[in-house]
């Protein structure tokens, strides 16, 4: 399959004049792609961050201290409010506030409701309830003022947003001025032979994972297929120039699988 162009990820519309977009390698109505998404994180939300550990065999883990290396909470006790999109189940939220001092705080915005009260259980056990909150919110709309955050982060979710570019621009409204957004997000493996490696294990494992520990197939074989769709490194480092964004760069890890962007409001 070809690799989609930027544009794939723009809201534009078709020949017959509605606007469509990707489902993993479905075409679908844009306006339908968000309540298909929520579906399959209602599905997989009990079992999200164990199967996130037999997917990637614990490499998320690394993935994630390296997007917590780069965010650098203070450890004074200096304000710093994190906002973590698509961030249900609380991890980088969690490592966030723990790494930082005593003014590190987060906001958890996701959609999915049934993520976000896992989220709410497991902060409340590891005693973070009030060092981080939960806002069911739409990363397209965030139900929060201008200039309000100092670091927003999103881990593999962007790819799950109908209109990119539109979350890019919410992205960088609700920063301070100085403020970083990072994404963390799978790509395209850069090593010759992994890919092929990469693609089976991706398409006749992970499936089959979700099948035994989330008792459901389908949920996996969309994320796979939506990895597939996600534009290179270099492609989305130019949405997010677009979106306004100074300072764009990005480190690939783990050969190409993922890729760590960032990027400055000004």
């Amino acid at each position: 399959m070809t690799d989609p162009t930027p544009d794939t990820f723009r809201d534009a519309p078709q020949s017959g004049g509605a606007a469509e977009t990707h489902f993993g390698y479905r075409t679908v109505p844009l306006d339908e792609k968000q309540s298909l998404v929520d579906d399959v994180f209602h599905k997989v939300a009990r079992r999200y961050d164990i199967m996130n550990d037999l997917m990637s065999g614990g490499l998320h883990r690394v993935w994630k201290d390296a997007l917590l290396s780069k965010v650098r909470p203070p450890q004074s006790p200096r304000p710093f409010r994190l906002l973590d999109l698509a961030g249900g189940t609380g991890d980088v939220s969690f490592r966030v506030v723990e790494a930082g001092g005593p003014g590190t705080t987060a906001v958890v915005a996701d959609i999915n409701a049934e993520m976000l009260a896992v989220g709410r259980e497991r902060a409340e056990k590891r005693g973070l309830a009030e060092r981080v909150e939960f806002a069911e919110a739409n990363a397209e709309a965030l139900p929060f003022p201008d200039r309000s955050f100092d670091a927003v982060t999103i881990a593999f979710g962007i790819r799950n947003v109908p209109r990119i570019p539109v979350a890019l621009a919410e992205m960088r409204r609700v920063l301070k001025p100085g403020g970083r957004a990072f994404v963390l997000e799978f790509s395209k493996v850069d090593v010759p032979g992994l890919d092929a490696v990469y693609d089976a294990y991706s398409f006749r494992v992970i499936p089959a994972l979700g099948r035994m520990v989330a008792g459901d197939a389908e949920p996996y074989q969309y994320l796979v297929e939506s990895i597939r769709r996600f534009p290179t490194a270099e492609a989305f480092a130019q949405l997010m120039r677009e979106a306004g964004f100074a300072r764009v760069d990005f480190m690939r890890m783990t050969g190409g699988v993922v890729a760590l962007h960032w990027g400055f409001r000004i």
